[in-house]
């Protein structure tokens, strides 16, 4: 799963009502939520589900906290300082509540299930707990909390994938979004909690997916990232054709809405992601050149611990299929570093991994011990901290040096560009992606504007930048 940083969301199309309705009371709104997200991508799409359930029952949205009736962190379970980060929030807002006596205070997503007990009796910290099947529930809970009752909803779906909602786009830029695909996970890593907070794995029917991608094409959107924790394992059987669609036709049939949508998915699994999926990919040009393969390790002996059910062998070798069906295909990796009973030599054959698929990107973390899972009950976290974070800091070293590289080889190239917002550093320039996932900097010239695409000339780059000039512009317009 790819990490995030925390997001204060608010919906911009929204945010006018919202601040209206702090200084003069909006008849239509009958309470204002504020949600704060902390975690991976399935969580960002997530609050943006809790959202739609709210605004159905009459409440509004607004991106200032101390004007909110309703406080909601929507959490992260999978690292220790996420809950770290997430109770030093709780207990700023609880402070809040000692000025505002109404203030209901609520917990969702996965820290929810697992620390329920804690946040609502041991530290008082929370009125509301509410797992990620659960959210249809919000507003039955809310009320419970409102008599002075504590709304607590944690109870795990093997049905739930909340296929008929749309979602309320939170803080977006208009141009990406994120379509949940699936939810759950059947891969019972021994180092993952996601299992026990998630519950099992579900698809969404295809029909719905479309639809939403659809609907986002129509208002504008022009890139969608399909969303599950092991996405090749997608199946929906579709009554009507007597046939189960795979994720590979599932891609298709996204890429067939516009050629000027763009496709992205996250996350695949090195166990499952097929070679149909990559010649689904090879075949349509607004499916992007981009993977991401969470590796985790580069010591098979390691692999067996983590129960990821495949060698180092094996990656490498889906790594070649990668590169030899779609060659200028963009990588990226996930990678823990000190996991239990790690040794220097297994530390060596993650550091040489890396040597060997010159990643684009990495998302890099030292092991952090997660009550509840199988390596916690079968394995001694027994490697010392001082040596996780020295074997992390060799692995982000070495993953410097390969997104250098690989940002210096689009020197000189023409890439299509999709204009997503202001540069953060220049509102002269746009900032954007190209196709594979690479981030893209060049001056405005007054025509582009953000949703267009544009054929951009690099002429340099940072370790983690490209920066260009524009050669060619194309409309992003429906066809």
């Amino acid at each position: 799963m790819i990490d995030m940083q925390p997001t204060k969301f608010h919906d911009e199309s929204r945010q006018g009502e919202a601040l209206k309705g702090q200084s003069e009371p909006n008849a239509h709104v009958s309470k204002y939520f504020y949600i704060e997200s902390y975690g991976c991508a399935m969580n960002f799409a997530d609050s943006e589900v809790v959202a739609s359930i709210l605004r159905k029952v009459g409440m509004g949205i607004t991106q200032d906290f101390t004007h909110a009736d309703l406080i909601f962190i929507n959490t992260c379970a999978v690292r220790e300082k996420a809950e770290t980060t997430v109770r030093k929030r709780l207990t700023e807002f609880r402070k809040l509540k000692k000025t505002k006596p109404g203030l209901l205070i609520g917990v969702l997503g996965c820290m929810a299930e697992r620390l329920k007990s804690k946040f609502l009796e041991e530290e008082k910290l929370v009125d509301i707990v509410v797992g990620p099947d659960a959210y249809r529930s919000l507003p039955a809970l809310i009320k419970e909390a409102e008599s002075g009752q504590k709304g607590v909803d944690v109870l795990l779906s093997r049905e739930e994938t909340y296929g008929d909602i749309s979602p309320i786009r939170l803080n977006s830029n208009g141009v990406t979004a994120f379509v949940s695909i699936m939810r759950g996970c059947n891969n019972m890593c021994s180092f993952c909690v996601v299992p026990f907070t998630r519950g099992r794995e579900r698809s969404r029917d295809a029909d719905s997916v479309i639809r939403e991608c659809t609907e986002l094409f129509e208002n504008g959107y022009r890139e969608v990232t399909l969303l599950g924790q092991n996405v090749d394992s997608y199946q929906w059987y579709d009554a009507a054709i007597n046939k189960t669609v795979s994720f590979a036709n599932l891609l298709e049939k996204v890429a067939l809405i516009s050629p000027l949508l763009r496709v992205r998915f996250s996350t695949s699994h090195p166990k499952d992601i097929t070679d149909e999926v990559l010649f689904t990919i090879r075949k349509y040009d607004n499916i992007c050149n981009y993977i991401h393969l969470p590796v985790q390790s580069g010591s098979t002996r390691l692999l067996q611990l983590m129960n990821r059910t495949y060698t180092r062998e094996w990656y490498i070798s889906k790594v070649d299929r990668i590169r030899e069906i779609i060659p200028d295909c963009g990588l990226s990796t996930d990678t823990i570093s000190g996991f239990c009973t790690e040794t220097e030599e297994d530390h060596q054959e993650t550091l040489s991994l890396f040597d060997y698929c010159k990643y684009d990107l990495a998302y890099m973390y030292y092991y952090s011990e997660r009550p509840g899972t199988l390596a916690a009950r079968r394995f001694e976290d027994d490697v010392p901290l001082e040596v996780k974070k020295r074997r992390l800091s060799e692995v982000i070293e070495k993953n410097r040096k390969y997104s250098l590289l690989s940002m210096q080889k689009e020197v000189g190239r023409t890439l299509r560009v999709l204009v997503e917002a202001n540069s953060r550093k220049d509102k002269n320039q746009w900032a954007g992606r190209c196709d594979s996932n690479k981030m893209v900097v060049f001056e405005k010239d007054g025509i582009i504007q953000k949703g267009d695409y544009a054929d951009v000339l690099i002429t340099d780059c940072t370790a983690g930048t490209l920066i260009g000039k524009v050669v060619h512009k194309e409309k992003a317009m429906a066809v």
